[in-house]
Formats: structure tokens, C-alpha cells, sequence
């Protein structure tokens, strides 16, 4: 009852008080600069690293990120900039990270 309470207080903020959606609910926001750069907010930790594969917990499952040449230009509690090459960014929801 108090998870529903919560969500439909979520979604009327969302809806009569214009705020984002990514703000509310904690959903990751990505930002790319061509192949270069990419930004994520709203992560919630890094679950592997190499210079070719990122990937990072998100709120409903994983966040994986491919590319040559990553790294980690800047870190912070929930919020990651990575360099490099990008290749590939995938969004693996809980049930398709566990196989």
C-alpha cells in the first residue's frame, strides 16, 4: 500500500508540477557527445570497468556501455563521465542482467 502511495505521489508531481521524470523517479539520464563522451546520472554504482565494457546499476536493472578506449574522466556518487570510444549503449532490465 505504501509502495502505490508513493508512486501515485511520483507520477502527480510529475504531471501538475512539470518536473522531470528522470528527477522523480531516480531513472538514469544519458548524455552523448557524438562517440566521444557520454554522462550518466542517476546511477546507483559501477558493477564492472574495463577500458571496453562499462557496466553500472541503474534503479530497474543495468546500465552497459561498450566502447574502446573507456575511461573514467570523472566520477562522482551518482554520476559518471566516461571517454573513449562509444560503441554500444544497452539497458538491461533486472530479468535480462541475471542470465
Amino acid at each position: 500500500m505504501l509502495n502505490r502511495l508513493k508512486q501515485s505521489t511520483k507520477d502527480w508531481m510529475i504531471k501538475k508540477m512539470n518536473l522531470p521524470e528522470d528527477v522523480i523517479l531516480d531513472v538514469p539520464r544519458l548524455t552523448m557527445v557524438g562517440q566521444v563522451h557520454v554522462l550518466i546520472e542517476n546511477h546507483q554504482g559501477i558493477l564492472h570497468f574495463s577500458s571496453e565494457h562499462v557496466r553500472l546499476k541503474v534503479v530497474f536493472g543495468e546500465l552497459s556501455i561498450q566502447g574502446t578506449g573507456l575511461t573514467i574522466k570523472n566520477i562522482l556518487p551518482n554520476e559518471l563521465l566516461l571517454e573513449g570510444t562509444v560503441e554500444e549503449v544497452r539497458y538491461l532490465n533486472r530479468r535480462d542482467s541475471m542470465q
